[in-house]
């Protein structure tokens, strides 16, 4: 089937399908070569670095022009020619596949949902993103795949556009955000790496986001055009609320009232919110404990959950449980803490209390799922299969653990704390 392209009409089905092997594609497969970059005319091709070379160039990207919505991604991983190690992400950095190994000659598929949007609310009518935020994947006109790993292997590529998908849209501030540069990382971005191909993750989240704030902006209008019945809505802010001060600030005021807004919208919809407490800052007292830091937030959140009959996932439990199951010390490596030159650019040492690495970022996303679990979300059913159970009081060994690096790096610490 030849690719079908249609940005006018949305609705209409929308089908790539690629060939990276050395051999001869079928009729209607589009052959991918080391020459097919990139470029608007296309709609099609490597991005952002060279095509690989034979030689395990690693990362490498490809972007295909399609409009918002849900596309069901099949990647066939492996070579006749080599074994490799491969790990897929999304645009923003949003994790699918880490780290899969395949035999020489042998070749597997796998399957996901990538959601894919731009700033456009309506015709007259964009998302106010910021200045830092122009450059984001996550707000362009393209589906972009990055391929990652030590021995990065893709012999086809296949994109669905579908419509029946269960989108769980994340709204939030840096904590949540897809972050799309070393060495930072938030849960919203690893949580689609737990979850099977019947649920797109919709990220919305962005660093220094209030619940105001990013109703003002459009975000939250944006989300709510490709939001339907049966979708999900999790709302987790706190960290920039809280220093909000003057006249009808505060918990228990414009905070409760703009997630009050969150949730009406969402019924509107037909969708299920689910209200997420904040993440614990890595505050330690002499004893070892974690002393809270965001006031009655938390506690607000909870008072309306219960008034609203929302599920909550109590986030701020759990992130003080894992940061104390770490300790003091061990704590550090699963936040930006780096000692100078770690990365290019990076003059002084990196001493972040707020925002996680991919390891962190890793267990906090864990346990997010296993609040799902206990709240017995109808989503459990579509938890992958291979995903373990997870205890925040006995975190993944951080020594264990395997992330890609992505060539974009940044050592500015993004907006909010």
């Amino acid at each position: 089937m030849a690719a079908v392209i249609s940005v006018a009409c949305h609705a209409q089905q929308i089908s790539y399908q690629f060939d990276f092997t050395d051999g001869k594609a079928r009729e209607g497969v589009i052959k991918v070569t080391k020459e097919s970059l990139y470029s608007a005319e296309a709609g099609y091709g490597y991005d952002f670095r060279p095509a690989p070379d034979g030689k395990n160039l690693a990362p490498f990207f490809f972007s295909v022009d399609v409009p918002d919505g849900n596309y069901k991604v099949t990647v066939a991983l492996g070579s006749k020619k080599r074994a490799g190690v491969t790990t897929v992400r999304a645009e923003s950095r949003r994790l699918f596949i880490n780290r899969q190994q395949t035999k020489k000659g042998e070749i597997t598929e796998y399957t996901f949902i990538v959601n894919k949007r731009n700033k456009q609310i309506t015709d007259n009518e964009s998302v106010r993103i910021k200045a830092r935020e122009e450059y984001k994947l996550n707000w362009d006109d393209k589906l972009t795949l990055e391929f990652n790993g030590s021995a990065p292997q893709l012999a086809s590529l296949r994109i669905e556009k579908i419509d029946e998908a269960i989108t769980v849209f994340l709204c939030g501030n840096s904590t949540v955000v897809d972050q799309d540069e070393e060495p930072w990382a938030s849960w919203g971005q690893m949580i689609p790496a737990f979850f099977n191909d019947r649920v797109a993750f919709a990220n919305y989240a962005e660093s220094g986001e209030s619940a105001n704030t990013f109703i003002g902006a459009g975000r939250l209008k944006k989300a709510l055009t490709q939001m339907k019945a049966g979708d999900y809505i999790f709302i987790e802010f706190g960290h920039n609320d809280q220093k909000q001060k003057g006249p009808g600030k505060g918990a228990y005021y414009s905070y409760m009232t703009s997630l009050k807004t969150f949730i009406d919208e969402a019924k509107l919809k037909g969708a299920h919110p689910v209200l997420v407490t904040p993440t614990q800052r890595r505050n330690f007292n002499e004893e070892g404990k974690i002393v809270d830091t965001h006031e009655n937030y938390p506690e607000a959140m909870k008072w309306l959950a219960i008034k609203e009959n929302i599920p909550l996932v109590d986030l701020h439990a759990m992130t003080r449980t894992l940061y104390e199951a770490l300790g003091v010390e061990e704590s550090k490596k699963a936040l930006v803490h780096y000692p100078a030159n770690t990365y290019p650019g990076q003059t002084k040492a990196l001493a972040d209390n707020t925002h996680f690495n991919p390891y962190g970022a890793y267990q906090v996303a864990k346990c997010v799922v296993e609040g799902i679990k206990a709240l017995r979300l109808p989503l459990v059913e579509y938890i992958a299969a291979d995903y373990t159970p997870f205890d925040p009081a006995h975190p993944d060994a951080v020594e264990l653990f395997q992330w890609d690096l992505s060539p974009f790096i940044d050592v500015q610490k993004p907006d909010g704390n």
